[in-house]
């Protein structure tokens, strides 16, 4: 077990372990765990693992910047290998189409739409995998072909021509693109060039696009220091540098070009890479600098089957399958039986994992 810690920037897998289990269990764990207890700690909880209806930040809009902060974090030490020759580089393009059409299916597979067999409800772009398909591309491209000066201008023109986008054109019947539901040129664009089948809702993916890649990037820098950069308490202090830099510039903007996750602002990138840095730095600080890993073993489990993980858990109703087991439990537990079942089906999905795990299986796209 010790081995494989010791063979891996085991930060990085741990991360994406902590990303996940916010993803399949914090949201239902702390609702669940508010309709129980029923306080306005509790509340405040539930609510910081909801989404904000529009504007500003709540700790649950990290989870799937956070994603593709890692995905961006791994690709300095996964394309290295295709950076030495033409036949590497050819090999590259096959294996991001491969990957990016594969990301897009189980997008397509998690929506679940999909399984409906009823074209009138299937959506080309709604789903945080495709997203990550998109931003993984761009990033490992410009890791392959870009010089460090270059990547971290093409972030900042993300950023830029994201924000121009979003204030600048006029939109037909509506008037000038505005930061609000219903009147942004990102809404505009993904009901152009998807109509039909478009998301329908107020969240946007075509333009976003910009946004997922610099998010990417951001990772990408960090995994870029870590891989570069031998002194290890560097690292952590250069990761918070980074991390305050991003949020001050984020909160900065947002006076002008307000945070908001449903269409991934530019500030919305800022402050949420920002986060991710922080996040970076802790993890690296206690994890590869400190050592101290054995508390975080079950993350690892997690991290490392990831992308089963994320869609598994949308796929099958995990808790509703540990009612099936649990359910003498309901005249006992009350208001919190609902809980005892998210838990129940978190635990089932980590036998699954842990079982994984230890025979070496690890599915990757």
């Amino acid at each position: 077990m010790l081995p494989s810690f010791q063979n891996r920037i085991c930060s990085i897998d741990i991360l994406r372990g902590f990303d996940m289990l916010m993803i399949v269990l914090a949201d239902q764990f702390f609702s669940k765990l508010n309709k129980g207890v029923g306080s306005d700690f509790t509340a405040a909880l539930a609510r910081q693992f909801s989404h904000p209806e529009w504007l500003g930040f709540r700790f649950y809009d990290i989870i799937m910047p956070l994603f593709l902060f890692v995905v961006g974090a791994v690709i300095p030490f996964s394309a290295s290998k295709y950076t030495q020759n033409a036949v590497n580089k050819k090999l590259l393009f096959l294996k991001l189409t491969r990957r990016f059409f594969i990301l897009f299916v189980l997008g397509w597979i998690v929506q679940g739409n999909l399984l409906d067999f009823d074209l009138s409800k299937f959506k080309i772009f709604s789903n945080t995998l495709q997203a990550i398909a998109v931003g993984y591309v761009f990033t490992t491209i410009s890791c392959v072909y870009l010089k460090p000066i270059q990547r971290y201008f093409l972030f900042a023109a993300c950023l830029l021509v994201y924000a121009l986008l979003l204030t600048l054109p006029i939109i037909p019947d509506t008037g000038r693109s505005t930061l609000i539901p219903g009147a942004n040129f990102a809404l505009y664009v993904d009901h152009l060039i998807f109509g039909p089948f478009d998301d329908g809702k107020q969240y946007t993916w075509f333009l976003s696009s910009l946004g997922f890649t610099a998010t990417t990037l951001s990772g990408l820098f960090a995994g870029e220091l870590i891989k570069i950069q031998k002194d290890k308490v560097k690292v952590v202090k250069t990761l918070l540098i980074y991390g305050a830099i991003a949020i001050g510039l984020g909160l900065l903007g947002n006076i002008w070009h307000p945070v908001v996750k449903k269409i991934w602002s530019s500030t919305f990138v800022l402050v949420s890479s920002g986060v991710c840095y922080f996040l970076m730095a802790a993890f690296y600080w206690i994890i590869d600098v400190k050592q101290k890993y054995k508390w975080a073993f079950f993350l690892k489990v997690i991290g490392m089957n990831a992308i089963t993980a994320y869609v598994i858990t949308h796929v099958l109703p995990f808790p509703k399958i540990a009612g099936f087991i649990l359910y003498g439990l309901a005249p006992y537990t009350g208001n919190y039986y609902e809980l005892v079942t998210v838990i129940g089906g978190f635990a089932l999905l980590y036998l699954l994992l842990r079982y994984m795990y230890k025979n070496k299986t690890f599915i990757k796209v």
